[in-house]
């Protein structure tokens, strides 16, 4: 067991060679947005820009995508009829997954949650889609909640899932919030491997483990408790995996970017601090 460090950061971001192209550093398709809820795509996205990412691609419900592409300019957004995600999206979904691969020649991701709401029908989609996706992945917020009911859809994928400690109950049925950190730690490794997969669970020292190994991470800040952090959080670990990073180094460093750039932002803004403060950070940790 270690604990992350700058180094873990600096690995990662390395001079880029002269001859670099276009997604050599990767593309991110963002899958989330309903009916009420908007941010949440366009800040983990943002995020994930700020990390390096070369494109995101949003595919969102059409009003939500459409308010989504009018926050900054270099937010692509698509938007698929109806306010919220359904199952007869998925195959443009996968279609669109099959694309970003090509195209990137490989560095691409997925981020999927942020957003999306717990509509039955949107619920019935993530399903069908994880089960049919096997590029490097980022399970977060409502997301979360299709593994809970059905968690035989990420074993043995390069998916990180990104619970906190409610979602973590939610995921598991257990109880974690008042453990000890030690058992706190005991039990994140056992349900990774339990679930084959890479668990990233969010706490004043996030828990991060492939069921192997175990990571801690301690940089953040209670002034992090506002809302749309977690979705920063997610955009960066995103981008780090369409860098090809393995999803274990990929949510480590990603959770000490997020928490580093939050300490940085909150030594301006105190309780003023907002998720967007958290993303013009991120430059002065990566840099």
């Amino acid at each position: 067991m270690r604990t992350t460090t700058i180094n873990d950061v600096k690995k990662i971001y390395t001079s880029r060679p002269a001859d670099a192209r276009k997604y050599d550093f990767g593309l991110m398709l963002v899958i989330g947005g309903s009916e009420f809820y908007t941010g949440a795509p366009a800040l983990a996205a943002l995020a994930g820009f700020r990390a390096g990412l070369d494109m995101v691609r949003i595919i969102a419900p059409r009003r939500a995508a459409d308010i989504i592409a009018s926050f900054s300019p270099v937010l692509a957004s698509y938007g698929v009829q109806g306010d919220h995600l359904e199952k007869e999206h998925v195959a443009l979904l996968v279609s669109r997954t099959i694309a970003a691969k090509e195209v990137s020649r490989g560095h691409a991701s997925v981020l999927i949650g942020s957003g999306l709401g717990r509509d039955e029908q949107t619920q019935e989609a993530v399903k069908e889609y994880l089960s049919a996706i096997d590029v490097p992945a980022v399970i977060d917020a409502d997301a979360i909640h299709v593994v809970a009911e059905q968690p035989d859809v990420i074993k043995g994928k390069p998916f990180v899932i990104t619970p906190h400690s409610y979602e973590f109950v939610e995921l598991t049925g257990k109880e974690i919030r008042e453990l000890p950190l030690a058992e706190k730690i005991k039990l994140v490794q056992e349900e990774a491997a339990r679930l084959q997969t890479t668990i990233l669970f969010k706490a004043n020292i996030d828990i991060i483990s492939d069921g192997k190994e175990v990571i801690l991470n301690k940089t953040g800040t209670p002034y992090m408790t506002i809302g749309g952090t977690g979705d920063t959080l997610a955009g960066i670990v995103g981008a780090l995996l369409a860098r090809g990073i393995s999803p274990l180094e990929a949510a480590a460093a990603g959770a000490y970017i997020n928490g580093k750039a939050g300490e940085l932002a909150s030594k301006k803004f105190k309780d003023a601090l907002i998720a967007t403060d958290v993303i013009e950070e991120i430059r002065n940790v990566i840099m």
